[in-house]
């Protein structure tokens, strides 16, 4: 069984009624004390009035008595106050005088500040009469307050003793902390309560965020969660919503991508089975006829590995297996190798692929990945050259960084399409990458590799600048990789 409460509506309501209760309950401490402390000094300001009249009126009447203890016995029975009992001891701590009960209290046999006095006077016998004292003392009659004052009379010192009943003040305590008792939880439960609607309230959005997110899946990705509540609710409401724009585009390129995979795909299979199939309706055909017919589907089983490899490298990039073999290599020998690599497709489109200056570069990185991007990038701006055109490819060395460009003299990218050629199975011009002799797939994925083998690598692949006579294609890589 769970001891702490699982929803949040039931938490906050349980932290709004603590942290409302544990002040209430201090408040209520504190005025308890104060309360009492104030009444119990008004107490010992009636009993040091009481005292400094009863020693006034001691000694008037010694005046007129002969003794001093014949003074004290009559003020003492003339001098009455209030459930207050006043006592006089010598300085032998002889009691000398001291109040009788009252008539109300021997009818009513109610316990009497004098039969407490009785009660407290041992106590008294062990303290200095000197020695002015205050002190509560708890008696099987009740509570009592008892103040002791010095009293000179004639040379000769006594000890002038008030005792006074708290059972008044007791009462008044007593029904302070009962409505304390009541009061505190009650103001609590209706604390908690109006916490725990307002709790409600305050996380309806999140209710309804919660009953919307559950509704959407991948058939209705376009629905969003309503942006409504304080400024924290909205700021996760925009969050999420950013997230299923993310989503959504992401399912969306998926569906493009196997939408595209399987077009691409099923153009090599097809050429394979209807080649295969010609072949093997006639029994018999000429070695030249076979020849031809295991050509074409050479060919189109060669393409469709490469369509399957590069298929597998974006796969496996994107899950974030790891692709790379990291080993030292100099970047200029890749770039060396790339040019040599594309040189029979370059003669075959009569396309010239001229190596600029490149310095020693040492690097870090994939050897066969890297020249796969170069190849890549060579092969697309072979493709796409006029015939008896120049294809330049260069590395220059600044700021940290090893740049190569590729440089080729065609028709350019269409503005609407510069935005999208890094997209997979994204072809400007489909017709001519399906036909031209290609070191690559063909199939629309040559730079979208290229890109991610670049970030692999902790660059960067971008289209520098495009336009008729001039297409520019910026590798940067880092002279120490990320």
């Amino acid at each position: 069984m769970r001891a702490w409460p699982s929803s949040l509506r039931a938490r906050l309501t349980f932290w709004y009624a603590a942290l409302l209760a544990l002040p209430l309950v201090v408040f209520a401490i504190l005025c308890y004390v104060v309360f009492a402390h104030a009444l119990l000094d008004r107490t010992d300001r009636f009993i040091n009035d009481a005292l400094a009249a009863f020693s006034r009126e001691l000694v008037a009447e010694r005046r007129s008595a002969t003794t001093v203890e014949e003074a004290m016995r009559t003020t003492v029975d003339e001098v009455a106050f209030h459930d207050l009992h006043i006592a006089i001891l010598d300085s032998s701590r002889r009691v000398v005088a001291m109040t009788a009960p009252s008539d109300e209290e021997r009818i009513t046999a109610r316990p009497s500040a004098a039969l407490a006095g009785n009660r407290v006077i041992a106590a008294l016998r062990t303290h200095d009469i000197a020695t002015p004292l205050a002190m509560s003392v708890a008696t099987d009659l009740g509570p009592y307050r008892v103040v002791s004052q010095p009293l000179t009379v004639r040379g000769q010192s006594f000890g002038l003793t008030g005792t006074y009943s708290l059972a008044d003040i007791e009462d008044v305590l007593q029904r302070i902390r009962r409505m304390f008792v009541v009061a505190i939880p009650l103001l609590i439960l209706v604390a908690a309560t109006g916490g725990y609607f307002l709790a409600k309230r305050s996380l309806a959005p999140v209710s309804a965020m919660t009953s919307h997110a559950s509704a959407i899946s991948a058939s209705n990705l376009h629905e969003r969660l309503p942006v409504s509540g304080g400024d924290e609710l909205v700021g996760l409401a925009r969050v999420v919503n950013d997230l299923l724009d993310r989503l959504e585009n992401s399912f969306e390129q998926q569906r493009r991508f196997m939408a595209d995979a399987s077009h691409e795909l099923r153009t090599p299979a097809a050429i394979l089975r209807a080649e295969t199939d010609v072949t093997l309706s006639r029994a018999h055909r000429g070695e030249d006829e076979y020849r031809a017919s295991v050509t074409v589907m050479r060919d189109a089983a060669r393409r469709l590995t490469r369509i399957v490899d590069d298929l597998f490298l974006l796969a496996r990039a994107d899950s974030g297996q790891p692709v790379l073999h990291r080993e030292p290599l100099y970047l200029e020998e890749i770039v060396h190798d790339a040019a040599r690599g594309v040189r029979q497709v370059a003669d075959q489109r009569g396309v010239r692929v001229a190596l600029g200056q490149v310095s020693e570069a040492p690097f870090e990185g994939d050897a066969d990945l890297l020249g796969r991007l170069l190849l890549n990038l060579l092969d697309n701006a072979i493709k796409y050259s006029p015939e008896g055109g120049t294809v330049d490819i260069g590395m220059t060395h600044r700021d940290g960084h090893y740049e190569i460009v590729v440089i080729d003299a065609g028709p350019g990218i269409p503005l609407e399409a510069q935005a999208r050629v890094f997209e997979r199975f994204y072809r400007a011009d489909p017709v001519r990458s399906r036909a031209e002799t290609s070191a690559t797939s063909g199939a629309g994925l040559g730079l979208a590799i290229a890109r991610r083998i670049a970030e692999l690598h902790g660059g960067k692949l971008e289209l520098a600048e495009s336009q008729p006579g001039r297409t520019e294609f910026r590798l940067t890589l880092p002279e120490a990789p990320g």
